[in-house]
Protein backbone atom coordinates (compact mmCIF):
# COMPACT_ATOMS: atom_id res chain seq x y z
CA UNK A 1 0.00 0.00 0.00
CA UNK A 2 1.22 3.44 -0.33
CA UNK A 3 0.51 6.03 1.60
CA UNK A 4 -0.55 9.55 0.18
CA UNK A 5 -1.33 12.72 1.18
CA UNK A 6 -4.93 13.58 2.43
CA UNK A 7 -5.11 17.31 2.38
CA UNK A 8 -8.62 17.56 2.92
CA UNK A 9 -9.75 13.99 2.75
CA UNK A 10 -12.41 12.51 4.65
CA UNK A 11 -11.13 9.14 4.66
CA UNK A 12 -9.31 7.43 7.60
CA UNK A 13 -5.86 5.80 6.76
CA UNK A 14 -6.02 2.14 7.85
CA UNK A 15 -3.40 2.53 10.24
CA UNK A 16 -5.14 5.49 11.82
CA UNK A 17 -6.94 4.98 15.35
CA UNK A 18 -10.60 4.36 14.58
CA UNK A 19 -12.84 5.66 17.20
CA UNK A 20 -15.04 2.63 17.36
CA UNK A 21 -12.50 0.55 17.76
CA UNK A 22 -11.31 2.38 20.98
CA UNK A 23 -10.19 -0.35 23.58
CA UNK A 24 -12.65 1.66 25.95
CA UNK A 25 -12.43 3.58 29.36
CA UNK A 26 -10.88 2.74 32.70
CA UNK A 27 -14.53 3.10 34.04
CA UNK A 28 -17.21 1.75 31.60
CA UNK A 29 -19.31 4.83 30.26
CA UNK A 30 -22.79 4.53 27.76
CA UNK A 31 -21.35 5.90 24.17
CA UNK A 32 -22.03 9.83 23.80
CA UNK A 33 -24.99 9.50 20.93
CA UNK A 34 -23.49 12.55 19.46
CA UNK A 35 -19.07 12.41 19.44
CA UNK A 36 -17.52 10.08 19.01
CA UNK A 37 -14.83 8.16 22.04
CA UNK A 38 -11.65 11.27 21.12
CA UNK A 39 -14.28 14.11 20.83
CA UNK A 40 -15.72 13.34 24.12
CA UNK A 41 -11.88 13.35 25.40
CA UNK A 42 -11.33 16.54 23.71
CA UNK A 43 -14.12 18.17 25.28
CA UNK A 44 -13.28 16.38 28.76
CA UNK A 45 -9.84 18.15 28.43
CA UNK A 46 -11.20 21.79 27.37
CA UNK A 47 -12.98 21.89 29.89
CA UNK A 48 -11.12 20.71 32.69
CA UNK A 49 -9.60 23.19 35.15
CA UNK A 50 -5.78 22.40 34.84
CA UNK A 51 -6.76 23.17 30.81
CA UNK A 52 -7.61 26.62 32.14
CA UNK A 53 -4.37 27.08 34.57
CA UNK A 54 -2.33 26.72 31.28
CA UNK A 55 -3.39 30.44 30.60
CA UNK A 56 -1.38 32.08 33.49
CA UNK A 57 1.81 29.06 33.44
CA UNK A 58 4.96 30.68 31.99
CA UNK A 59 6.33 29.41 28.45
CA UNK A 60 9.68 31.27 28.83
CA UNK A 61 8.58 35.01 29.67
CA UNK A 62 6.86 34.96 33.36
CA UNK A 63 3.13 36.29 33.08
CA UNK A 64 3.99 40.06 34.48
CA UNK A 65 6.41 40.58 30.93
CA UNK A 66 3.82 40.96 28.22
CA UNK A 67 0.93 40.20 27.06
CA UNK A 68 1.71 38.89 23.57
CA UNK A 69 4.27 36.28 24.71
CA UNK A 70 2.95 32.90 24.86
CA UNK A 71 2.15 31.14 27.71
CA UNK A 72 1.24 27.44 28.13
CA UNK A 73 -2.35 27.85 26.92
CA UNK A 74 -1.30 29.80 23.23
CA UNK A 75 1.50 27.42 22.89
CA UNK A 76 -0.83 24.34 24.10
CA UNK A 77 -3.46 26.10 20.91
CA UNK A 78 -0.45 26.70 18.32
CA UNK A 79 0.65 22.59 18.90
CA UNK A 80 -3.21 21.57 18.52
CA UNK A 81 -3.19 22.82 15.37
CA UNK A 82 -0.25 21.94 13.72
CA UNK A 83 -1.30 18.34 15.23
CA UNK A 84 -4.59 18.87 13.48
CA UNK A 85 -2.88 19.30 10.54
CA UNK A 86 -0.38 16.93 10.68
CA UNK A 87 -3.42 14.55 11.25
CA UNK A 88 -5.34 15.53 8.50
CA UNK A 89 -2.66 15.34 5.47
CA UNK A 90 -1.70 11.92 6.82
CA UNK A 91 -5.08 10.62 7.08
CA UNK A 92 -5.19 10.38 11.11
CA UNK A 93 -7.57 10.82 13.26
CA UNK A 94 -7.61 14.16 14.06
CA UNK A 95 -9.63 14.23 17.06
CA UNK A 96 -7.32 12.04 18.99
CA UNK A 97 -4.56 14.09 17.78
CA UNK A 98 -5.99 17.16 18.81
CA UNK A 99 -6.95 15.98 22.57
CA UNK A 100 -3.17 14.42 22.78
CA UNK A 101 -1.72 18.23 22.17
CA UNK A 102 -4.22 19.90 24.28
CA UNK A 103 -3.55 17.52 27.42
CA UNK A 104 0.31 17.38 26.39
CA UNK A 105 1.25 20.33 28.91
CA UNK A 106 -1.80 19.68 32.04
CA UNK A 107 0.78 18.71 34.40
CA UNK A 108 3.47 21.66 33.95
CA UNK A 109 4.30 23.52 36.84
CA UNK A 110 4.24 27.44 37.23
CA UNK A 111 7.20 29.27 35.65
CA UNK A 112 8.43 26.88 33.09
CA UNK A 113 11.06 24.41 33.26
CA UNK A 114 12.56 26.20 36.33
CA UNK A 115 9.44 25.66 38.27
CA UNK A 116 10.17 21.40 36.69
CA UNK A 117 13.67 21.61 38.01
CA UNK A 118 12.87 22.69 41.53
CA UNK A 119 10.08 20.47 41.66
CA UNK A 120 12.08 17.15 40.72
CA UNK A 121 15.49 17.97 43.15
CA UNK A 122 13.02 19.01 46.06
CA UNK A 123 10.74 15.36 45.04
CA UNK A 124 14.19 13.17 44.51
CA UNK A 125 13.75 11.41 47.85
CA UNK A 126 9.87 10.94 47.21
CA UNK A 127 9.88 9.54 43.95
CA UNK A 128 11.13 12.48 41.38
CA UNK A 129 8.68 14.77 39.85
CA UNK A 130 7.81 14.80 35.43
CA UNK A 131 5.70 17.10 33.79
CA UNK A 132 4.60 14.25 31.49
CA UNK A 133 3.76 11.75 34.22
CA UNK A 134 1.84 14.87 36.09
CA UNK A 135 -0.11 15.16 33.28
CA UNK A 136 -1.23 11.65 32.93
CA UNK A 137 -1.54 12.27 37.02
CA UNK A 138 -3.77 15.10 36.01
CA UNK A 139 -5.92 13.26 33.61
CA UNK A 140 -6.53 9.96 35.87
CA UNK A 141 -6.44 11.24 39.60
CA UNK A 142 -5.85 15.14 40.39
CA UNK A 143 -9.15 16.58 38.38
CA UNK A 144 -12.23 15.57 40.60
CA UNK A 145 -15.33 16.89 38.35
CA UNK A 146 -17.51 13.46 38.27
CA UNK A 147 -19.70 12.08 40.24
CA UNK A 148 -18.79 8.46 39.61
CA UNK A 149 -14.48 8.57 39.41
CA UNK A 150 -11.27 10.77 39.55
CA UNK A 151 -9.90 11.91 37.01
CA UNK A 152 -11.36 12.69 33.40
CA UNK A 153 -11.62 8.96 31.92
CA UNK A 154 -10.34 9.48 29.06
CA UNK A 155 -10.38 6.31 26.42
CA UNK A 156 -7.01 3.73 26.30
CA UNK A 157 -5.64 5.75 23.15
CA UNK A 158 -5.59 9.24 24.80
CA UNK A 159 -4.22 8.00 27.79
CA UNK A 160 -1.14 5.87 26.12
CA UNK A 161 -0.45 8.70 23.87
CA UNK A 162 -0.69 10.91 26.12
CA UNK A 163 2.22 8.74 28.36
CA UNK A 164 4.04 7.98 25.90
CA UNK A 165 4.62 11.32 23.98
CA UNK A 166 8.40 11.22 23.26
CA UNK A 167 8.54 7.32 22.57
CA UNK A 168 8.51 3.90 24.54
CA UNK A 169 9.18 3.83 28.61
CA UNK A 170 10.77 0.25 28.59
CA UNK A 171 12.23 -2.14 26.70
CA UNK A 172 11.14 -5.87 25.86
CA UNK A 173 12.65 -6.66 29.40
CA UNK A 174 10.74 -3.78 31.45
CA UNK A 175 13.95 -1.68 32.11
CA UNK A 176 13.49 2.13 31.90
CA UNK A 177 14.50 3.95 28.34
CA UNK A 178 15.55 7.16 27.58
CA UNK A 179 15.88 9.82 30.44
CA UNK A 180 14.80 7.28 32.64
CA UNK A 181 17.29 5.09 31.95
CA UNK A 182 18.76 2.98 34.99
CA UNK A 183 16.55 4.53 37.32
CA UNK A 184 12.93 3.77 37.44
CA UNK A 185 9.92 5.14 35.82
CA UNK A 186 8.34 8.25 37.26
CA UNK A 187 5.74 7.47 40.01
CA UNK A 188 2.55 8.45 38.16
CA UNK A 189 3.33 6.43 35.28
CA UNK A 190 4.32 3.07 37.48
CA UNK A 191 1.26 4.05 40.17
CA UNK A 192 -1.04 3.61 37.07
CA UNK A 193 -0.06 0.56 35.63
CA UNK A 194 -1.15 -1.49 38.18
CA UNK A 195 -4.85 -0.19 36.80
CA UNK A 196 -4.10 -0.10 33.25
CA UNK A 197 -1.66 -1.40 30.70
CA UNK A 198 -0.62 1.21 28.79
CA UNK A 199 2.11 -0.90 26.38
CA UNK A 200 4.94 0.94 27.43
CA UNK A 201 7.40 -0.78 25.95
CA UNK A 202 6.06 -0.18 22.46
CA UNK A 203 6.04 3.20 20.01
CA UNK A 204 2.78 5.18 20.54
CA UNK A 205 0.21 5.52 17.77
CA UNK A 206 0.62 7.92 14.71
CA UNK A 207 -1.87 10.48 16.55
CA UNK A 208 0.41 10.38 19.39
CA UNK A 209 3.17 11.57 17.50
CA UNK A 210 2.13 13.91 15.24
CA UNK A 211 1.08 15.79 18.47
CA UNK A 212 4.96 15.07 19.84
CA UNK A 213 6.52 16.36 16.80
CA UNK A 214 3.91 19.04 16.49
CA UNK A 215 5.26 20.29 19.93
CA UNK A 216 8.69 20.68 19.02
CA UNK A 217 7.39 22.66 15.69
CA UNK A 218 5.22 24.73 17.72
CA UNK A 219 8.09 25.26 20.24
CA UNK A 220 10.70 26.54 18.08
CA UNK A 221 8.90 28.89 16.42
CA UNK A 222 6.98 30.88 19.05
CA UNK A 223 10.43 31.03 21.13
CA UNK A 224 11.64 32.67 17.73
CA UNK A 225 8.72 34.58 18.00
CA UNK A 226 8.97 35.73 21.28
CA UNK A 227 13.23 36.06 21.61
CA UNK A 228 13.11 38.48 18.39
CA UNK A 229 10.23 40.39 19.80
CA UNK A 230 11.12 40.65 23.59
CA UNK A 231 15.02 42.06 22.10
CA UNK A 232 16.60 38.96 22.97
CA UNK A 233 18.71 38.53 19.70
CA UNK A 234 18.53 40.02 16.96
CA UNK A 235 16.93 39.02 13.09
CA UNK A 236 20.34 39.24 11.58
CA UNK A 237 21.85 36.77 14.55
CA UNK A 238 19.63 34.14 12.82
CA UNK A 239 22.06 34.09 9.75
CA UNK A 240 24.62 32.15 12.05
CA UNK A 241 22.01 28.94 11.71
CA UNK A 242 21.59 27.86 8.02
CA UNK A 243 18.25 27.07 8.17
CA UNK A 244 17.01 30.49 9.43
CA UNK A 245 19.39 32.40 7.08
CA UNK A 246 17.84 30.70 4.13
CA UNK A 247 14.11 31.45 4.96
CA UNK A 248 15.43 34.58 6.02
CA UNK A 249 16.92 35.14 2.63
CA UNK A 250 14.06 34.06 1.36
CA UNK A 251 12.01 36.62 2.99
CA UNK A 252 14.22 39.83 2.22
CA UNK A 253 14.84 38.81 -1.25
CA UNK A 254 10.91 38.81 -1.96
CA UNK A 255 10.05 41.34 0.37
CA UNK A 256 12.57 44.19 0.56
CA UNK A 257 12.10 46.85 3.26
CA UNK A 258 9.82 44.91 4.81
CA UNK A 259 8.95 46.28 8.34
CA UNK A 260 10.11 44.45 11.29
CA UNK A 261 7.24 42.94 12.60
CA UNK A 262 6.05 41.80 9.35
CA UNK A 263 9.47 40.41 8.75
CA UNK A 264 9.74 38.14 12.08
CA UNK A 265 5.99 36.93 10.93
CA UNK A 266 7.05 36.07 7.70
CA UNK A 267 10.05 34.49 9.22
CA UNK A 268 8.29 32.32 12.11
CA UNK A 269 5.27 31.08 9.96
CA UNK A 270 7.89 29.54 6.80
CA UNK A 271 9.53 28.03 9.43
CA UNK A 272 6.89 26.24 10.38
CA UNK A 273 5.66 25.88 7.10
CA UNK A 274 8.85 24.25 6.35
CA UNK A 275 8.72 21.67 9.30
CA UNK A 276 5.54 20.89 8.95
CA UNK A 277 5.63 19.84 4.98
CA UNK A 278 9.08 18.02 5.70
CA UNK A 279 7.33 15.68 8.96
CA UNK A 280 4.21 15.04 6.19
CA UNK A 281 6.84 14.13 3.31
CA UNK A 282 9.10 12.21 5.92
CA UNK A 283 5.69 10.35 7.23
CA UNK A 284 4.48 9.16 3.88
CA UNK A 285 7.61 7.93 3.19
CA UNK A 286 8.01 5.37 6.46
CA UNK A 287 4.96 4.46 6.17
CA UNK A 288 5.58 3.39 2.50
CA UNK A 289 7.70 1.37 3.56
CA UNK A 290 6.44 -0.36 6.72
CA UNK A 291 2.87 -0.52 5.40
CA UNK A 292 0.99 -0.41 8.40
CA UNK A 293 -2.33 -2.22 7.98
CA UNK A 294 -3.18 -1.10 11.74
CA UNK A 295 -2.85 1.29 14.26
CA UNK A 296 -0.50 -1.87 15.93
CA UNK A 297 1.55 -2.04 13.09
CA UNK A 298 2.34 2.06 13.82
CA UNK A 299 3.16 0.59 17.56
CA UNK A 300 5.18 -2.34 16.29
CA UNK A 301 7.42 -0.48 13.87
CA UNK A 302 10.56 0.11 16.02
CA UNK A 303 10.51 3.48 15.38
CA UNK A 304 9.01 6.90 14.73
CA UNK A 305 7.57 6.93 11.90
CA UNK A 306 5.95 10.51 12.08
CA UNK A 307 8.97 12.94 12.55
CA UNK A 308 11.16 15.17 10.67
CA UNK A 309 13.75 14.24 7.86
CA UNK A 310 17.52 13.46 9.04
CA UNK A 311 18.11 16.65 6.95
CA UNK A 312 15.73 18.60 8.75
CA UNK A 313 16.14 17.15 12.14
CA UNK A 314 19.97 18.28 12.07
CA UNK A 315 18.40 22.04 11.46
CA UNK A 316 15.98 22.07 14.31
CA UNK A 317 19.05 21.19 16.61
CA UNK A 318 20.23 24.05 15.07
CA UNK A 319 17.67 25.98 15.96
CA UNK A 320 17.37 24.78 19.33
CA UNK A 321 20.94 25.17 20.15
CA UNK A 322 20.55 28.57 19.29
CA UNK A 323 17.48 28.95 21.46
CA UNK A 324 19.68 27.83 24.04
CA UNK A 325 22.13 30.25 24.09
CA UNK A 326 20.35 33.79 22.76
CA UNK A 327 16.83 33.09 24.49
CA UNK A 328 16.59 30.23 27.49
CA UNK A 329 20.54 31.39 28.53
CA UNK A 330 20.04 34.80 27.98
CA UNK A 331 21.00 36.95 31.41
CA UNK A 332 17.67 38.47 31.39
CA UNK A 333 15.80 35.48 31.37
CA UNK A 334 17.87 33.51 33.63
CA UNK A 335 17.97 36.56 36.47
CA UNK A 336 14.10 35.98 36.39
CA UNK A 337 14.73 32.20 36.75
CA UNK A 338 16.73 32.44 39.55
CA UNK A 339 14.28 34.68 41.35
CA UNK A 340 11.25 32.61 40.46
CA UNK A 341 13.10 28.89 41.53
CA UNK A 342 13.22 30.26 45.18
CA UNK A 343 9.55 30.67 45.10
CA UNK A 344 8.76 27.19 44.25
CA UNK A 345 11.36 26.28 46.56
CA UNK A 346 10.24 27.72 49.52
CA UNK A 347 6.75 27.12 49.08
CA UNK A 348 7.65 23.42 48.84
CA UNK A 349 9.69 23.83 52.29
CA UNK A 350 7.16 25.51 54.11
CA UNK A 351 4.10 22.95 53.04
CA UNK A 352 6.58 20.34 53.57
CA UNK A 353 7.25 21.54 57.07
CA UNK A 354 3.74 22.67 58.11
CA UNK A 355 1.22 20.93 55.55
CA UNK A 356 -1.86 22.07 57.21
CA UNK A 357 -0.92 25.64 55.65
CA UNK A 358 -2.36 24.13 52.49
CA UNK A 359 -5.67 25.25 51.99
CA UNK A 360 -8.88 23.03 51.80
CA UNK A 361 -8.79 20.34 50.39
CA UNK A 362 -5.56 20.16 50.54
CA UNK A 363 -4.83 19.68 53.94
CA UNK A 364 -7.50 17.34 54.72
CA UNK A 365 -7.07 13.90 55.65
CA UNK A 366 -3.10 14.67 56.57
CA UNK A 367 -2.93 12.44 59.97
CA UNK A 368 -3.55 9.66 57.53
CA UNK A 369 -0.71 10.19 54.82
CA UNK A 370 2.67 8.70 55.22
CA UNK A 371 5.72 11.21 54.79
CA UNK A 372 5.74 10.17 51.07
CA UNK A 373 2.29 10.60 50.58
CA UNK A 374 2.28 14.17 51.89
CA UNK A 375 4.91 15.22 49.56
CA UNK A 376 3.18 13.83 46.78
CA UNK A 377 0.29 16.36 47.81
CA UNK A 378 2.62 19.11 48.09
CA UNK A 379 3.80 18.41 45.12
CA UNK A 380 0.35 17.34 43.09
CA UNK A 381 -0.80 21.28 44.49
CA UNK A 382 2.24 23.11 43.74
CA UNK A 383 2.55 22.04 40.41
CA UNK A 384 -1.10 23.11 39.19
CA UNK A 385 -0.64 26.36 40.49
CA UNK A 386 -0.71 29.22 38.19
CA UNK A 387 2.58 31.91 38.01
CA UNK A 388 1.05 34.64 39.51
CA UNK A 389 -1.11 32.27 42.54
CA UNK A 390 2.59 30.78 43.30
CA UNK A 391 3.32 34.28 44.02
CA UNK A 392 0.83 34.68 45.80
CA UNK A 393 1.00 32.08 48.03
CA UNK A 394 4.69 33.07 48.45
CA UNK A 395 3.74 36.17 50.23
CA UNK A 396 1.65 34.55 52.19
CA UNK A 397 3.76 32.34 53.56
CA UNK A 398 6.99 34.58 53.57
CA UNK A 399 8.11 38.58 54.07
CA UNK A 400 10.56 38.25 51.22
CA UNK A 401 8.95 37.22 47.95
CA UNK A 402 10.75 38.51 44.73
CA UNK A 403 9.51 41.49 43.05
CA UNK A 404 9.54 40.06 39.31
CA UNK A 405 8.70 43.71 38.28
Amino acid sequence: MTAEIGFGAQSRAVYAENPANSRGRLFPEPESPTRTPFQRDRDRIIHSSAFRRLKHKTQVFVYHEGDHFRTRLTHTIEVSQIARSLARALRLDEDLAESLALAHDLGHTPFGHEGEDVLHDAMAPFGGFDHNAQSLRVVTHLEQRYAEFDGLNLAWETLEGLVKHNGPLVGPDGAPLGKFKGGELPFAIREYAGQQDLLLDTWPGGEAQAAAIADDIAYDAHDLDDGLRAGLFAIDDMRAVPFLADILAEVDGKYPGLEESRRIHEIVRRSITRMVEDVIHEAVRNISQVDPRSPEDIRMAGRCLVGFSERMAVSEKDVKRFLFARVYRHHDVLAVRRLVARVVKDLFGGFLADPDLMPSPWNEGLQSLSENDIARRVCDYIAGMTDRYAIEEHSRLFDDTPDLG
